[in-house]
C-alpha cells in the first residue's frame, strides 16, 4: 500500500491514516479498509489512489459511488444499518461486530464510536480470527480520537477542490 499524503492534516488525523496504513501492512489477507461515518461518508481509506478514481467517476455520474474504497464504505454502510436495525428488533444491545464468509473472501465491519464504523475486505486466505483481533485494536486506539472535529476534517480531505482537483490541506495550527 501507498502512504496516502497527509500534509496539512491535524496529528490526530496523521494517526489515524497511521494505524490504518499499519493494519493493513500487518495484517496478511487484507485487500480493502475504509471508516465510514454514522451518515454512511468515507472518511479515511487503505486505498487511497482511489479515492480520487471515485471521486471522478462521481463527477461524471453523481448518482452513485465508484471505485474500490467507495464501493467498500456503501457496503459497510449497510450492512451496519440492517445489523443496527435487527439489534433492535432483537433487543439484544448494540451489534459490535459482524463477519461474512464467503467463497473467495470475507468481509468484517466493527463499530469505532458514535456509529462510525470500520469495514475490511479481506481475501478467502486471511485468518478471520487475526483480522478481528487487529480490527479490535485499531478500534480501540481510535475510538476515542475519531471526534466530530476530526470526521469533520477526514471528511473533507477527501473532497475534490472547486475546479475539480483534488483538495490542498491547509496546514494544521501546530504545522504554520
Amino acid at each position: 500500500m501507498t502512504a496516502p499524503s497527509t500534509f496539512g492534516l491535524s496529528s490526530e488525523a496523521r494517526n489515524l491514516h497511521w494505524l490504518l496504513t499499519n493494519l493493513v501492512e500487518e495484517v496478511p489477507g487484507i485487500l480493502s479498509v475504509a471508516v465510514v461515518s454514522s451518515d454512511g461518508l468515507l472518511l479515511l481509506s487503505s486505498d487511497p489512489g482511489r479515492n480520487a478514481e471515485a471521486r471522478e467517476a462521481r463527477e461524471e455520474r453523481p448518482t452513485g459511488p465508484r471505485g474500490s474504497a467507495a464501493d467498500l464504505a456503501t457496503i459497510v454502510s449497510g450492512i451496519g444499518s440492517l445489523t443496527l436495525g435487527a439489534a433492535k428488533v432483537l433487543d439484544f444491545g448494540g451489534v459490535k461486530h459482524t463477519m461474512i464468509a464467503m467463497e473467495e473472501g470475507s468481509l468484517f465491519v466493527m463499530s469505532i464510536s458514535d456509529g462510525s464504523l470500520l469495514g475490511v475486505h479481506g481475501s478467502a486466505a486471511c485468518d478471520m480470527s487475526v483480522v478481528a483481533y487487529h480490527m479490535a485494536l485499531f478500534v480501540g486506539r481510535a475510538g476515542h480520537v475519531l471526534t466530530p472535529e476530526l470526521r469533520t476534517e477526514l471528511r473533507k480531505s477527501l473532497e475534490p477542490e472547486p475546479s475539480g482537483g483534488p483538495r490542498t490541506p491547509v496546514p494544521a495550527e501546530s504545522e504554520r
